[in-house]
């Protein structure tokens, strides 16, 4: 971890999208770095800053020659499709092909260090977890929630670039889910609804990570590149029926086995596209990590709370 200076050129893939707009605009912040290439369908709202160069790119197509001759050596990778799908192979093509296609420009330009925003969904929800998921607890996605699947598939492509090409720095960051002031995603969609629904006999505790958290985290990363993954979450954790409380929410708790079934058959249906029924795991079971070893190797912890994330969301909300 010797280097401590920010790369002064470097690409960010989903540029437009709620993470990389604040990462963008703090890297851009009294002119940090000489250039950042914004990669996305979508123009980003940071484009018309003079450091930003704007390109109109599909992740799902390759690229392959794409940073060639660019002088750049850092590459942000945001691009996923966070919304669940009832297309499989369209979702897979975005957030596994789209590593994919990454690394081969990676591997092409011989990029130095891959920044991946991967989530703790990769460890699953399940009833023997442990209390805290460590970095070296077995990734187990849910079978069927592609959101936690795709981030899977993606690390195991990136950790066998990383053993076959010493030479790159992969840092892939686990991170709990982020809210804030400015959230604007599927996760933050979902916890916007007047009622909140529950499994009957469980109250999980939950993590969050607040935005501009996430943001320093990565902004470290950019500055030491770190190698292999690191958990990111807010220290300790709101339980479920704790958020409906402090969000003014109603909470409805049924027995699993009907909440399972009508979740289910909405999703078949197509009358709901919130989540699969196996996505109510995650309010069921706990799933919460230990984020120490990016303190103890990095020297920088989360400033807010989990509760505290919560409480910014909540507040923009109201």
């Amino acid at each position: 971890m010797a280097v401590t200076d920010l790369p002064r050129r470097l690409a960010v893939t989903g540029a437009a999208g709620y993470i990389a707009t604040r990462l963008i605009e703090a890297l851009t912040r009294g002119a940090k770095i000489d250039s950042v290439l914004a990669i996305d369908r979508r123009r980003p709202p940071t484009s018309d800053r003079g450091e930003v160069e704007y390109l109109r790119l599909d992740v799902g197509d390759p690229f392959p020659d794409l940073f060639v001759g660019r002088g750049i050596d850092t590459v942000v990778h945001l691009a996923y499709d966070l919304n669940p799908g009832h297309d499989r192979k369209a979702v897979w093509r975005v957030n596994v092909g789209g590593a994919v296609n990454l690394i081969d420009a990676c591997a092409s330009a011989g990029v130095g260090h891959i920044l991946y925003l991967s989530s703790t969904s990769v460890y699953g929800a399940y009833p023997d977890n442990p209390e805290e998921l460590s970095e070296e607890s077995p990734a187990r996605p849910l079978q069927g929630f592609q959101y936690s699947e795709g981030k899977a598939e993606a690390e195991a492509l990136l950790g066998q670039y990383a053993a076959d090409n010493p030479d790159c720095a992969v840092t892939v960051l686990r991170a709990c889910p982020v809210l804030g002031p400015n959230a604007d995603n599927f996760i933050a969609a979902a916890f916007s609804k007047p009622l909140l629904v529950g499994v009957k006999g469980h109250d999980p505790p939950m993590q969050f990570l607040h935005e501009d958290d996430l943001v320093d985290c990565m902004l470290a990363c950019l500055r030491h590149r770190p190698r292999g993954a690191y958990n990111l979450a807010g220290s300790g954790t709101v339980l479920w029926s704790e958020m409906a409380a402090l969000a003014d929410r109603r909470m409805l708790k049924l027995p699993a086995a009907i909440l399972y079934g009508l979740a289910s058959l909405g999703w078949a249906l197509r009358l709901q596209s919130d989540s699969p029924a196996r996505g109510i795991d995650f309010i069921r079971y706990r799933w919460t990590v230990d984020s120490s070893k990016f303190e103890r190797e990095l020297g920088l912890a989360p400033r807010h709370s989990s509760r505290q994330a919560w409480e910014a969301y909540v507040k923009r909300e109201a």
